[in-house]
């Protein structure tokens, strides 16, 4: 029988979606960014480019050790899987549009070596971890060109919601 109204998914759904587009739209008219850049001179520009590849570089590998903890955190606790593997296929897809590639591993962070025994508790790190890179990405938007950032703004919603959404399926998981 399909439940009818709004459910929980969609409505985070919706809030999320008008949240990106929030998002989006503030990052489109560069606020000067552009200008400051330009008036420089035209080797300031080339710096830049440098500066957001390696930016770009540094938050592909930051999701490729997320990445490598979502595949822990399924090796560790199989059930999970289900609920983790579009969440996962996300992140993965988030690595690739920063310029990483599937097979590059990351470098695990010191609290997410190895999962929880109990599955409540390795969602729940994961959810921190999650948290932690969008973060990360957040607070990187402000050393970014306008297009790195669009696209920087957009991960890190992404991931805010998915450490939402891993915090309430830590809840939904048997004790």
């Amino acid at each position: 029988m399909r439940r009818t109204g709004t459910t929980r998914r969609s409505a985070l759904t919706a809030t999320g979606a008008f949240g990106l587009g929030a998002v989006l739209a503030g990052c489109g008219s560069d606020g000067g960014a552009t200008a400051r850049r330009d008036a420089t001179g035209p080797g300031a520009r080339t710096v830049s480019l440098r500066e957001d590849t390696a930016l770009k570089a540094a938050q592909a590998r930051a999701g490729a050790s997320l990445l490598a903890h979502y595949d822990r955190v399924v090796a560790a606790h199989p059930m999970t899987e289900a609920g983790l593997a579009p969440l996962r296929a996300a992140v993965q897809e988030h690595m690739a549009a920063l310029g990483g590639r599937p097979g590059t591993a990351g470098s695990p962070s010191p609290a997410s070596s190895a999962p929880a025994t109990d599955a409540r508790t390795a969602l729940k790190e994961l959810a921190a971890e999650e948290r932690r890179v969008a973060d990360v990405r957040a607070a990187a938007l402000l050393e970014a060109g306008p297009e790195l950032a669009r696209l920087l703004a957009s991960v890190a919603a992404a991931g805010a919601a998915h450490a939402y959404l891993l915090t309430e399926l830590a809840k939904e998981i048997p004790a």
